[in-house]
């Protein structure tokens, strides 16, 4: 049952919007929504000042306007109207009594786990925004003042994943959601919740001329619907209530993904109708168990994994909490099966003895049973593809021999839609469960231990022992693979990797994020905790890196005793600059390194391998690939840059013996609960 209203003790309210003073019960005039609305509307243009003092200011020179007590509204020239709205007085609106519109939905906000609402200001959503802020004391869910849509969803994506709860983001209206999309088309590739609010007006009779209308749509929510779970366009406050609650518990389903409620302003702003007080109620959030596989699928699977001779766990997006990576070493010791770990997620610690991502061709090649947990794309696990090919179109080659089995658990084709290929190319299993991989890992475990024969231990035993000595080897060739150039200007990738980390190995860090350094993090860095790594985009999209680094920050600084360190891409950074004041505007303390190469170099690649394969360089005797893929004359001072944000910084770095004790410092200034940012000219990759 809901809980109404009518019945909430006062002090249960109190506790719901920490102490806030208004009382949702409070009595006051049934004022009519439209007339508010249009009163708010013209409020701008209402002046004290009479029309020939309109028409002097509209025909006065721009320096007698500066000279004039009255702020000047622009450098330009104003007109009658500009000049009587920006520089009189507008007239005093009626004071609300209350009950607001927005005021219930912060009630109905706060009855779930929403820690921080991520935004920039924008009128569609200035109710609520108000609501938030004066009404619910600014405190779960917190403001987080961004600078850009696409910033208010990725933070919200790194905070999800070192957390496991999800952040609410508001943006504008049709342009505001347009920002957002790249960050949000992320989140939905990645698996990850965010609570998506979309400020919007929709009475073309009452809503302001211009930039207002400009910014509103019948259906704001059609421009991200193939890549959101679930949407909705509430017309009442009890719609709100319902669809608020319906959506949270919607995204926080395995498998999590973002959702988008449109939100009408004139419903925000209108008081609550004298006959809803006693009527709106909030529904209770009950999570929904996550889906698992059939349990014949479970026993089939196992009984092909049991009697395999050499199985291999191909792991992605499995382990969505520290339970799932616990689950999934237990499995692979079961089976005594190395795993290969691709990463977007921290599925096994790295250090375990079948934890054997190095030898991912050789595994998969010589396998007779492959099963894939929540695989992003289980064909190219299993086939090769080379890009730009003899014929422009690419070249596939199968990695398996014949006879493979191939077994699959995810929760992939749950959501899957049309438009976007998120989904990927098809591949056929002989095994194929809808399910949540994490979820159903109970059920596959008890199933494997009883498939295998009394017979085989020994057997599993000694391929145990091989993968050790497999595992130890590989580690020496990635060590000595790491050497190489080491003490190179530009600085190595292998290098700036282990650098971090001789300065963050004795504490409990986390790697939030981390650009294409050929993943030497994850090859050389102790991980055996799942918040080591937070895996990346999802949706490989630009922009990403630094604000879902500062989103899990965030998240790790509430937590209490977890470094947060991001390698960040200098590309990436530009796409999403301002997230830095973000960080410093909130004291997330954060160590984010500069990987920075100068360029967009997987373009680079790809522009000179087809220049190579055309012959232009021989033809023209220059390689003209940097055109249009470096990032450099001038160079980006990112030290610079950062400080104007409110970092402590230092950079750029090039001499490879002083960035330990740069490094060292600035480990010191995040410690002290500041941001910091260390730039460093690092090689390609």
């Amino acid at each position: 049952m809901g809980l109404g209203i009518k019945g909430l003790h006062k002090e249960e309210l109190m506790a719901r919007r920490d102490k806030t003073p208004q009382r949702l019960t409070a009595k006051g005039p049934d004022v009519s929504r439209r007339k508010f609305l249009s009163t708010a509307a013209v409020a701008g243009a209402a002046t004290a000042v009479s029309p020939r003092d309109a028409a002097r200011a509209a025909t006065a020179p721009v320096a007698d306007a500066a000279a004039s007590p009255a702020r000047a509204p622009s450098a330009l020239r104003p007109s009658a109207r500009m000049a009587a709205a920006e520089t009189g007085t507008p007239k005093e609106l009626a004071k609300a009594t209350g009950p607001d519109g927005s005021d219930f939905m912060v009630d109905v906000i706060k009855t779930l786990d929403i820690d921080y609402v991520c935004s920039n200001p924008a009128s569609s959503f200035r109710a609520l925004h108000e609501s938030l802020i004066d009404y619910g004391g600014n405190r779960k869910p917190e403001f987080i003042t961004c600078t850009h849509e696409e910033t208010s969803v990725a933070m919200g994506h790194g905070y999800f994943k070192a957390t496991g709860k999800p952040l609410m983001m508001l943006c504008h209206g049709t342009v505001g959601l347009q920002h957002a999309t790249m960050a949000i088309y992320n989140a939905w590739c990645d698996r990850v919740p965010v609570i998506c609010i979309g400020g919007n007006d929709l009475d073309a009779a009452y809503r302001a001329p211009g930039v207002p209308t400009y910014h509103s749509a019948q259906d704001i929510n059609a421009i991200v619907r193939d890549y959101t779970k679930w949407d909705d366009q509430p017309v009442s406050l009890q719609h709100f209530a319902q669809s608020f609650v319906r959506a949270y518990k919607i995204a926080m389903t395995p498998p999590h993904e973002p959702v988008m409620i449109s939100l009408d302003l004139g419903l925000q702003q209108e008081p609550v109708r004298a006959h809803e007080r006693e009527t709106l109620y909030i529904p209770k959030y009950v999570p929904t168990a996550p889906p698992q596989a059939d349990a014949g699928a479970v026993r089939e699977a196992a009984r092909l994994l049991a009697n395999a001779e050499r199985p291999v766990i191909v792991a992605d997006r499995c382990a969505r909490t520290a339970n799932g990576m616990r689950l999934l070493v237990e499995l692979a010791e079961a089976l005594q099966a190395p795993v290969i770990d691709q990463r977007a997620r921290m599925n096994m610690p790295n250090s375990h003895y079948l934890s054997q991502s190095e030898r991912t061709a050789a595994l998969i090649s010589n396998a007779d049973v492959i099963i894939g947990l929540e695989l992003g794309d289980y064909w190219a696990t299993v086939n090769a593809f080379i890009d730009n090919g003899h014929d422009g179109l690419g070249v596939n080659e199968t990695r398996i021999k014949p006879g493979t089995k191939l077994i699959g658990i995810s929760s992939l084709g749950l959501v899957t839609k049309a438009n976007y290929q998120d989904f990927q190319r098809f591949q056929s299993l002989d095994v194929d469960m809808a399910g949540d991989a994490e979820a159903t890992l109970p059920a596959l475990i008890e199933a494997v231990k009883a498939a295998i024969p009394n017979d085989r231990r020994a057997a599993l035993e000694k391929r145990g022992e091989a993968l050790r000595k497999a595992k130890a080897d590989s580690h020496e060739r990635t060590k000595a693979a790491a050497a190489a150039a080491w003490d190179a200007s530009p600085i190595s990738t292998a290098r700036l990797s282990m650098e971090i980390y001789a300065q963050i190995k004795d504490l409990d860090y986390s790697l939030v994020s981390s650009g294409n350094v050929s993943g030497w993090p994850n090859r050389l860095w102790r991980m055996d905790k799942h918040h080591n790594w937070l895996g990346g985009s999802g949706g490989a999209g630009q922009g990403y890196s630094a604000p879902a680094a500062i989103g899990a920050a965030l998240g790790n600084r509430d937590i209490g005793g977890r470094f947060s360190v991001s390698i960040q891409a200098d590309g990436d950074l530009m796409y999403t600059p301002g997230a830095l004041w973000t960080a410093a505007r909130h004291k997330i303390p954060i160590l984010s390194v500069m990987h920075n190469n100068r360029g967009y170099h997987q373009e680079v690649m790809h522009v000179q391998r087809l220049a190579n394969r055309r012959n232009r360089v021989a033809s023209l005797g220059r390689d003209l690939g940097p055109i249009g893929t470096s990032i450099q004359n001038p160079d980006i001072d990112y030290a610079t840059l950062a400080k104007s944000m409110g970092y402590w910084s230092a950079g750029p770095i090039k001499d490879p013996a002083e960035l330990g004790p740069t490094l060292k410092r600035a480990v010191e200034v995040v410690k002290s609960g500041q941001p910091a940012l260390v730039d460093v000219w690092t090689q390609p990759r």
